[in-house]
């Protein structure tokens, strides 16, 4: 266990503060010999203290200025969720300008996009390949100014390669003096741009959203208050810090409220190392949490029936037990007593996974499954959901303690005005809703309408005021018949009846009946195959090395494995017989009467997802589109019968 600050209520500062800079340099002064983050080195979890993390963030304010940079000028950078980012970041801030992120493994056409349009002046880059890539993206970009790659290794190995690198240690010397600090500091007012949040872009090229300083500090200062926050709390970090989440919520949350961060030293060592960080927070998208629900429930069917009949029982005592405690009533004795037993003999265990400490789990982004949320709630894991946007600065709506309703996104946050338009659609109106998008008049004049942001999201708002999230506006179906269905109802009930499902999309806008495209789990595809002699252990585990290295990525040589379990007849029947049983969790209409099973999972590289992991539904419609119409003339793929 990670030695943290004081365990005594932690003191937030984002009311107080007058810009996001501001508020760092009073964390530094409240908070100097606190640690802010740990990073591993040699085996072992080194501190960084709010004082040495403000010095570092100086540094590279100074580095930045003798480069010339006025406020307001635009900063890039692109490497994984690691102190430096925190560093770059930071001292971009105190030297009064924008920074932004930008997601690793982007094809150079993404890259240059978001550097151009930007006009970002420097670029922090980290590591070879993406070094690579912006070498390559940014040729003939005069806007561009500088290319400072992280490792000073890697500068010399590739300075010659463009005449504007610079070493990065001309950022880890000389702290930007008091005087220019103060001047820099005071340049940049409450309404000034403090960060530039490029979108998902799952409809066209992404839109740069500009989020204000007020934006941070009003959500900041609002939504922190729906949790208790003490010094000595840590949280594991491993979210993309160009993700708007990780960075306001978890990053600048942090600084908020004087607590501290684990950085992961890779996505492959998050499971590993969350056992020795033991957070007592955890933040992450609802993918983790489907993952390791599909994975204990992988594991579970592997075990002798004895072991399954326990596992079974025990999940039936905690969820019988967490209705009634989130309903505020009495649990019987004979209840609470088997809900001990079964801690004891299986809840306790899934919680070590986690390292056994955590008080809260938040997520968003994405909806997740009500038997996912009220099975981690039964195991003792509470999730709590909070719903928003990158336009709303993350953060309009959440779950907290005593305000609970699984499958509702919570209430609104104080200071956050929420009503549902004619047609279903979810309106803001808030401090936190951003300035606009850069660049992008008419798309900001089409979000913000007479000072509501048009979310594009569907949604209820209940008697006690609980809002529950339908679907994306823009997605739904509507059948020949007229029906006006939610994809995400009918993805997630596929999604959640099998492990061996990843991803579904659904398909049926002004068709006769609902047909899907269906991508089954890397790891757990492979797994089945393992056992039934289709492909080694060693093909298992090159493939779980690689999916851990890099989550998101989906290489052909996984694809041609996956490809040889998937072409089973087995497997085909496996995944027939899991979308029937999805379909009973869903009204006739709503039932996916036929499916194409493709071999391998939606990924990036096919153009099919987003860095955050959002499907296309435009790119897959447009790509299954022969195998859909084959679906609704001949039924040459799967069929099934509803009900």
């Amino acid at each position: 266990m990670l030695k943290t600050g004081p365990d005594i209520p932690a003191v937030q500062l984002a009311r107080e503060s007058r810009t996001l800079a501001d508020m760092f340099r009073r964390r530094a002064q409240k908070s100097g010999p606190n640690p802010a983050m740990f990073t591993k080195r040699g085996g072992s979890w080194q501190p960084i203290t709010y004082a040495e993390f403000f010095t570092s963030a100086r540094e590279v304010a100074g580095g930045l200025v003798q480069l010339g940079l006025e406020p307001g000028e635009r900063v890039a950078i692109l490497g994984p969720t690691q102190p430096l980012w925190c560093y770059y970041d930071m001292g971009a801030q105190l030297a009064g300008l924008v920074s932004l992120g930008i997601y690793p493994k982007q094809s150079p056409d993404q890259i240059r996009y978001l550097i151009e349009h930007s006009e970002a002046r420097v670029v922090f880059v980290s590591g070879h390949d993406e070094l690579e890539s912006v070498l390559d993206a940014v040729k003939g970009l005069d806007s561009l100014k500088h290319i400072v790659p992280w490792e000073e290794e890697l500068y010399r190995r590739s300075s010659s390669r463009d005449a504007r690198m610079l070493s990065p240690s001309r950022f880890r010397a000389e702290a930007l003096g008091d005087d220019e600090l103060e001047a820099r500091m005071a340049a940049r007012a409450p309404e000034d741009i403090a960060i530039l949040v490029y979108t998902s872009g799952t409809t066209g090229p992404p839109k740069g959203a500009m989020i204000s300083n007020r934006n941070i500090l009003a959500v900041l200062g609002q939504s922190a208050g729906s949790f208790e926050f003490r010094e000595s709390d840590v949280t594991l970090v491993f979210l993309p810090m160009a993700h708007v989440a990780e960075r306001v919520l978890s990053f600048y949350g942090r600084i908020n409220a004087g607590t501290s961060a684990a950085y992961a030293s890779s996505i492959g060592a998050v499971l590993d190392e969350v056992k020795e960080v033991q957070p007592t927070q955890f933040g992450s998208v609802p993918r983790i949490f489907e993952k390791a629900y599909a994975k204990i429930f992988g594991e579970i069917e592997r075990q002798s029936k004895t072991v399954q009949r326990l596992f079974r029982w025990a999940e039936r005592v905690g969820r019988a037990r967490i209705r009634r405690v989130l309903k505020d009533e009495r649990v019987p004795l004979r209840l609470e007593l088997q809900h001990k037993l079964a801690d004891a003999l299986v809840f306790k265990k899934i919680r070590a996974a986690f390292g056994g400490r955590v008080r809260v789990f938040i997520t968003g982004a994405a909806p997740i499954a009500y038997d996912i949320l009220e099975f981690f709630w039964a195991a003792g894991l509470p999730i709590y959901e909070v719903y928003g946007m990158t336009e709303a600065t993350v953060v309009t709506h959440c779950s907290a303690p005593g305000a609970v309703r699984l499958g509702s996104v919570g209430k609104a946050i104080e200071g956050v005005e929420c009503r549902i338009a004619d047609d279903g659609e979810i309106l803001i109106r808030s401090d936190w809703v951003f300035v606009g998008y850069l660049k992008n008049e008419e798309a900001t004049n089409k979000t913000v309408i007479d000072g509501w942001l048009h979310t594009g999201d569907i949604g209820q708002i209940d008697a006690d005021g609980f809002l529950k999230i339908t679907d994306r506006k823009k997605h739904l179906i509507i059948t020949a018949g007229g029906k006006n269905l939610a994809p995400a109802n009918i993805e997630n009930a596929l999604k959640n009846s099998d492990p061996l499902i990843s991803q579904v999309h659904a398909h049926g806008d002004r068709r006769k009946f609902i047909s899907a495209v269906v991508a089954p789990s890397p790891i757990e595809t492979l797994e089945w195959g393992r056992d039934r002699g289709l492909v080694t252990q060693e093909v298992v585990d090159r493939h779980t090395r690689e999916l851990m290295a890099n989550p998101a990525g989906r290489s052909d040589a996984l694809a041609e494995d996956m490809a040889r379990v998937v072409e089973h007849p087995e497997f085909r029947q496996r995944i027939q017989g899991s979308v029937a049983r999805g379909n009973r969790e869903l009204a006739r209409v709503e039932q996916v009467r036929r499916f194409i099973l493709i071999t391998r999972d939606f990924s990036q590289e096919q153009g099919e997802l987003t860095p955050t992991m959002k499907v296309k539904r435009g790119a897959l419609e447009k790509k299954f589109a022969d195998e859909l119409d084959k679906l609704y003339v001949d039924g040459s793929t799967y069929g099934l019968e509803p009900g």
